[in-house]
């Protein structure tokens, strides 16, 4: 099994509009596990602590393995989520591990 984490560091600087961002992600990507079978788990978390230093908002999710990762990375409904977050985050950083 893959798990697969993302973070996101949003780009809006007051505390109201990334907020409003966060729960827009977690939003959209709640929605991925009904859409792409590929998924065998997805949590979304957004940061409750250190705003300062903490990214903003985590993703861990987990898949059979490498090429179901792959599956779901250009499955149409992930780049739809994808684009949008792209237009929010300031920056992304990732780590997929085996469990």
């Amino acid at each position: 099994m893959i798990r697969h984490i993302v973070c996101w560091k949003l780009a809006a600087t007051d505390a109201a509009t990334k907020a409003e961002h966060a729960a827009e992600i977690t939003r959209q990507m709640d929605e991925l596990p009904a859409l792409i079978p590929e998924i065998r788990s997805l949590q979304v978390g957004t940061n409750v602590l250190f705003p300062e230093v903490n990214w903003d908002v985590v993703l861990v999710a987990d898949f059979d393995d490498a090429d179901a990762l792959e599956r779901y990375s250009v499955h149409p409904e992930h780049q739809r989520v994808g684009a949008y977050i792209g237009t929010v985050r300031e920056d992304r950083v990732a780590v997929d591990f085996e469990v």
